[in-house]
């Protein structure tokens, strides 16, 4: 199959705006031809006064010719405007549609997909890989249809005058191409790859060690934790001064052939004129010379929309790889939930880059309205079974049934409106309380919204702020603890208040008193609910109807706290390990005290 062009890529996202396009193209190629004319009036003056030397006053056309070389040079700069001003409405126009377009595809993906590609990584696509095509058919494209149609109106000026001069001017421009060839070839276009992937590693690894932050001055590991930031801009850095270096003779060639036409006809001139000069040829020779300077704007222009030629399509390489993703598959035939139970039957799954299977063989049955946790080691597959329950994931076997029906012919609004989700880290936006909480349900009232913040425990939080529940976080010194914005995460949750709850570590970060509000919080969320846990503080889960351990993506046992303490297996064996390890941090605590 046919590799698509660049160009063929960008009008599938342009629509009708591709018109606009084209004709961008033909008015900057008018323009460059009708730019050149004013050369034709000052070739007319030079010969006008060299004709009348030394009676000036002779000179009957001279202002006429000026004119006209103004006249023209103003109507090429009018027309380039007209192809500018076609050009960034289409260009505007198809960078707007490939971000929709990109968005309305990650809509449809797995939600999973994120740990595939990492934020920074996805967010350099979406922003700055569909800004690199605007610029490209803002400016690059009618610049290089402008600068491929100069040179066949050079052309022909080079040759009209003197025929002898004009192809010693075209020499330099022979080898500037063979140089410029050597700059933006097949090997050229495989470095701009590894560039955007150093940038792109680079900035994944920024956002990543940013968001880290908090957690690495809790354990004290800032430079260990700087170590994969610090090896991205070392990559980054080598690649760049190896690049760099690597081009540094070609464009110190390229830069001194594209500037010397002037010198090539100096030298040829001399040669020429052993035997006399005639006025025919001087002015033939001072017209060359004025003239040969537009060589080298035409060559820089076509050079640099080469290079951004390759950076584009690079770029639409990047959004192809996200629009490539395959989207979780829609049931023609949905079916709807009788209730809220939840079974794995023989389930299992991994990890596109994993070697193992994350779940292997899993099957349970949850009842509804029942309370269920899930513990074991980590890397035991908690965090994946309760993905897999949500559909962050599809699986690679078996089936997950909720309320009787495969959660793959339940219509994705269905489903998300059926289970809710608690992160280990809850994230809030840069809005107020109200609207971050309003974001489960956008037609929610303001009553309702208060309602849902008083029962998550917040009242304390909405009491010192300036403003209430209207107080936009992040501005003017307003933040919340770890804590705090997990209750404000439990609130959007009641406000969503879906059956089937679950949650993923969600005291992990919270302080005593947090976690004691969290707690009631979680009492008051979980009434009427299937709710599904995911602990590491077995205090937190005793109380539960049932707990699955689970190691190496198996369910090892299962039973109430009760009846697993009984048996002595891995959860009483965990047990006696958690709580040794709270007795020897009590009697750090007493003993420092």
């Amino acid at each position: 199959m046919k590799k698509q062009s660049s160009l063929t890529k960008l009008f599938e996202y342009a629509g009708r705006y591709k018109y606009l396009t084209v004709l961008s193209w033909v008015l900057s190629a008018v323009s460059a031809l009708v730019a050149l004319i004013p050369f034709v009036y000052i070739w007319k003056i030079i010969k006008e006064v060299l004709e009348v030397s030394p009676d000036y006053g002779a000179a009957q056309n001279l202002a006429h010719s000026g004119w006209m070389a103004v006249l023209f040079a103003l109507l090429a700069m009018l027309i380039y405007v007209g192809a500018l001003m076609c050009s960034h409405i289409a260009a505007f126009r198809i960078a707007s549609n490939i971000r929709s377009q990109i968005m309305h595809h990650i809509v449809t993906l797995p939600l999973g997909f994120m740990d595939s590609f990492g934020s920074g990584m996805l967010r350099k696509i979406i922003n700055e890989s569909s800004a690199a095509t605007e610029a490209y058919l803002a400016h690059q494209l009618p610049d290089r249809a402008g600068a491929i149609t100069t040179p066949i109106g050079m052309l022909a000026l080079l040759l009209v005058f003197d025929w002898r001069l004009g192809l010693l001017s075209l020499m330099p421009i022979v080898l500037a191409f063979i140089l410029m060839a050597t700059m933006t070839g097949a090997k050229m276009r495989t470095k701009m790859k590894e560039y955007q992937d150093a940038l792109g590693q680079m900035s994944n690894e920024a956002v990543e060690y940013v968001r880290g932050i908090p957690v690495v001055k809790t354990f004290g590991q800032s430079v260990f934790s700087f170590k994969r930031f610090k090896a991205s801009i070392d990559n980054y850095e080598k690649w760049v001064i190896a690049y760099t270096k690597n081009l540094r003779l070609p464009m110190m060639f390229y830069t001194t052939v594209i500037n010397a036409v002037f010198a090539v006809l100096i030298a040829a001139a001399l040669i020429m004129t052993q035997s006399g000069v005639s006025n025919t040829f001087l002015l033939n020779l001072l017209f060359y010379i004025i003239f040969t300077p537009i060589i080298t704007v035409t060559l820089t222009k076509i050079m640099f929309s080469s290079e951004n030629q390759m950076i584009v399509a690079d770029a639409l390489e990047r959004i192809d790889s996200v629009m490539a993703l395959t989207p979780l598959p829609e049931s023609m035939r949905p079916a709807y939930l009788t209730d809220n139970s939840v079974m794995l039957d023989d389930v299992s799954f991994r990890y596109n880059s994993a070697k193992a299977n994350a779940l292997d063989h899993v099957s349970l049955h949850i009842m509804p309205g029942e309370r269920v946790a899930l513990v074991g080691p980590s890397g035991g597959g908690k965090t994946t079974l309760a993905s897999v329950i949500a559909r962050f994931w599809d699986v690679n076997s078996g089936k997950i049934m909720i309320g009787g029906v495969n959660i793959k012919d339940i219509p994705k609004e269905e489903l998300m409106n059926t289970v809710s989700f608690v992160f280990q880290e809850s994230k809030l936006l840069k809005t107020s309380i109200l609207e971050n909480v309003r974001m489960a349900k956008p037609d929610a009232t303001r009553e309702e919204v208060t309602a849902a913040l008083e029962a998550a425990q917040c009242s304390d939080i909405i009491g010192k702020m300036p403003n209430g529940i209207d107080t936009v976080i992040g501005t003017k010194g307003i933040y919340l603890s770890g804590g705090e914005q997990q209750r404000i995460a439990i609130a959007r949750i009641m406000l969503k208040n879906t059956p089937i709850i679950i949650l993923d570590e969600a005291t992990a970060f919270a302080d005593p008193d947090n976690e004691f509000k969290v707690q009631a919080a979680f009492t008051a969320l979980s009434k009427g609910k299937t709710v599904i846990m995911i602990a590491h503080r077995l205090t937190t889960i005793v109380s539960s109807d049932r707990i699955f351990v689970l190691k190496d993506g198996h369910i090892e046992e299962t039973g109430s706290h009760g009846q697993l303490i009984q048996s002595k297996g891995p959860y009483a064996r965990m047990w006696l390990e958690y709580n040794r390890a709270a007795k020897w941090k009590v009697g750090v605590k007493h003993e420092l005290a």
